[in-house]
């Protein structure tokens, strides 16, 4: 009888242990998996991954289960197995001499060490790194046990789930019955850099992808061309004006204005040019062919624009600031460049927004502060600018003139670095256009440099 108690208790400690293995893999396997994997698999129409879908929407309830599921098979197990391992082990100690009590209490604590180590590692390690590895595979295998144990002590894991979900608010945190398996732009923006850093992902091809995930986050203002760039056409133009301006610039748009941009008319094509016969270009009106196009704020994000002029027929749309002025013109070609990088045909101009030099970057004046950072890895401060040519202007704080130079600010200081302890930027003003700034020269300096340069600019 007293084999057959030992027999027995052998399988129940077998039993138990599988038991505790089967909910640490459904604790780590639901918690390891992404809500959009359980939801691709669940679509698919399979019994076994509903159950996953079912539990992983349910997940506190079900990891409460789990918690509750593996206390009661290691407490069972330490009952059953402690005992039954000690009067194994105890014999041998008998053999070699030792009295009862002393046999009984190693025998005793080897028991507890070999209950406890087995219960560990194929209770509970093994089972964890199974999940981990194979989270879905393993989740198709324990969902449905899971779930079944958890409707059973329903009642329990409630009161349980309840008592611990009462005590984190008081903490101030609002527990969460799923886990957050969606990613912000800016994760995964910083997992595209970082894949591409290590090389799982190719430099060209992490370009593109961050791009896109900042696009959303521009504005109007900042994809825009902006209004001194814009070639516009008066009313009382004719179709023969508007060929000539088209050969002349290249474009093949332009806003039809009444004085100035403030009030555009709408926007001509050059092909509308060739709708009509040729003897009868020189009289045709421009203002009796433009067609009116979209107007949207400069705090037009991203998204919003580009939905605006994919939806109009011209493939623009006019940008108004604040005060209801023209700020510029948004193109479709503006918001592919933004995502795909410089866009060229054989009619735009050679000269690019950023070249390469011998000792820095020859940069456009227009070109976007966020820009000039991706490009020539010179990192400004924020401040009340959006070009390169704004942040020359405050820095300088007149209009410049061609060959000025001016000490650029370092992230988060408004003042010139210290140049005992390292180097800086300076940008020299290339050329002008009337006021504005066309082109500028950055390059970076070292200590010695930037030393010797403030000494000749006092």
């Amino acid at each position: 009888m007293s084999a057959l108690l030992t027999v027995l208790s052998l399988i129940g400690f077998i039993a138990l242990t599988a038991g505790t293995a089967l909910f640490v893999a459904a604790e780590f396997s639901l918690t390891a998996l992404e809500r959009s994997t359980v939801e691709a698999h669940a679509r698919e129409g399979d019994r076994r991954a509903r159950q996953v879908r079912t539990a992983h929407r349910t997940l506190s309830f079900q990891l409460s289960g789990a918690q509750l599921g593996i206390t009661i098979t290691t407490l069972i197990t330490g009952y059953i197995a402690e005992p039954v391992l000690a009067r194994l082990l105890e014999p041998p100690f008998d053999a070699l001499g030792l009295d009862s009590g002393a046999s009984h209490g190693i025998s005793l604590a080897l028991a507890l060490i070999l209950a406890t180590s087995l219960s560990m590692i194929y209770g509970e390690l093994v089972p964890k790194n199974i999940a981990i590895a194979s989270p879905l595979v393993t989740a198709r295998w324990t969902a449905g046990p899971m779930m079944w144990f958890s409707t059973a002590f329903r009642w329990l894991i409630n009161f349980l789930n309840g008592t611990a979900n009462w005590a984190v608010r008081r903490l101030g945190v609002e527990p969460a019955e799923e886990l957050r398996s969606a990613r912000s732009p800016q994760e995964l923006g910083s997992l595209v850099r970082t894949s591409a850093l290590h090389g799982a992902l190719d430099q060209r091809t992490a370009q593109v992808v961050d791009r896109s995930l900042q696009f959303g986050e521009r504005s109007a203002e900042e994809l825009m061309t902006p209004r001194v760039k814009i070639e516009s056409l008066d009313q009382d133009c004719t179709i023969a004006d508007l060929i000539e301006t088209a050969s002349r610039t290249g474009y093949s748009r332009f806003p039809v204005i009444d004085g100035d941009l403030d009030n555009t008319l709408g926007v001509v094509h050059v092909k509308q040019a060739f709708t009509h016969p040729s003897t009868q270009r020189r009289t045709i009106r421009l203002k009796s062919i433009c067609q009116p196009v979209p107007i949207v704020p400069a705090s037009l994000d991203g998204d919003e624009v580009l939905e605006r002029v994919r939806a109009d027929g011209m493939q623009v749309a006019l940008v108004v600031d604040e005060y209801g002025g023209t700020a510029g013109i948004v193109t479709m070609e503006d918001l592919i460049e933004e995502i795909l990088g410089d866009v060229r045909d054989e009619h735009d101009e050679e000269e690019l927004d950023v070249r390469r030099t011998a000792n820095g970057w020859d940069c456009s004046g227009l070109l976007r502060i966020d820009e000039v950072s991706r490009t020539t890895g010179y990192d400004a401060p924020e401040g009340e600018y959006e070009t390169l040519g704004g942040l020359v202007l405050t820095q300088l704080g007149r209009i410049p003139v061609a060959d000025d130079e001016v000490l650029l600010p370092e992230p988060g200081n408004n003042h010139a670095m210290d140049p005992h302890t390292s180097g800086g930027w300076i940008a020299k003003v290339e050329r002008m256009d009337g006021r504005r700034i066309d082109r500028v020269l950055l390059r970076p300096v070292d200590a010695e440099s930037l030393a010797e340069w403030e000494r000749d600019h006092g």
